[in-house]
């Protein structure tokens, strides 16, 4: 038994207490996680990052970490890289929750950001370059008709609310909707529309399951590609728009990091 006074054996503060001691903590350590390695450049050669030549994750995976400093921020840059037997970028569902769950259990950040692009539905107001904040992220590939089951599937999870980024960046905001596939079937198109989504994506909805599952505040920005509702093919329009829409989504990264500088995340 620890003598009077000795707080070496004290039990650390509940996690309500924890939470809030975060939520008013400046940040410090901030990692960014891009699914293509088109999307990931720009952001590493803004910020001057540096290619981790020590890779902090287990042996064989072909994930790549960019780190460097950019005012008082630590900041890491995550891309699942390319797939070791087809050499595409890793994109999907799967690939950004290992990375996630990777980096959240490696490198402890204050805040996540996903950066990426995504189609978007002109029905929603969605125009080609548009950047988005995203409020609220679910998937519509995972049906599972069962009472209960059915909104595991879904796994709506809300992002870190940030009113003050929104409204010193003017930025749009929307709800997003995740699937492992670039086209969209009928089926997943009544789901999108009943998630009320404005974007779509492979990758976000991974991600926010993953970081409220391990309580790091996430937040997702999204440049909108291609035009879901649209009359071109979606694979066409996407690689068509995909230079330029990244260059967009550089300035906005960029924008919101010097935003988080020297904030709390009950400051966003």
């Amino acid at each position: 038994m620890a003598a009077l006074g000795d707080q070496s054996e004290a039990p650390p503060p509940p996690p309500d207490q924890q939470a809030m001691a975060s939520q008013n903590k400046p940040i410090s350590n901030i990692v960014i996680i891009i699914a293509m390695q088109t999307e990931a450049l720009p952001i590493v050669n803004r910020f001057q990052l540096t290619e981790e030549p020590n890779s902090p994750f287990p042996q064989g995976v072909p994930w790549v970490r960019y780190r460097g400093t950019y005012k008082n921020l630590n900041v890491s840059l995550i891309w699942p890289g390319k797939d070791p037997v087809l050499g595409v970028d890793s994109v999907g569902t799967i690939s950004s929750a290992l990375v996630t769950y990777a980096a959240i259990q490696t490198l402890q950040p204050d805040l996540i950001i996903n950066a990426g692009t995504a189609g978007g539905f002109k029905a929603k107001g969605a125009s080609i370059g548009d950047v988005f904040i995203v409020s609220d992220c679910a998937f519509h590939d995972r049906r599972i008709p069962i009472p209960v089951f059915d909104l595991y599937g879904v796994g709506l999870r809300k992002a870190v609310e940030a009113p003050n980024l929104v409204r010193e960046l003017n930025l749009k905001v929307a709800k997003l909707s995740t699937g492992d596939s670039l086209d969209m079937s009928q089926q997943d198109e009544s789901s999108i529309i009943a998630n009320d989504a404005t974007l779509k994506d492979m990758e976000g909805a991974a991600i926010a399951y993953v970081a409220e599952l391990l309580k790091v505040p996430a937040v997702f920005v999204k440049a909108v590609t291609d035009i879901i509702d649209g009359d071109k093919p979606t694979a066409e329009e996407f690689l068509q728009n995909l230079a330029a829409v990244t260059a967009k989504l550089d300035l906005a990264v960029e924008k919101v990091i010097n935003f988080i500088n020297g904030k709390c995340i009950a400051e966003l």
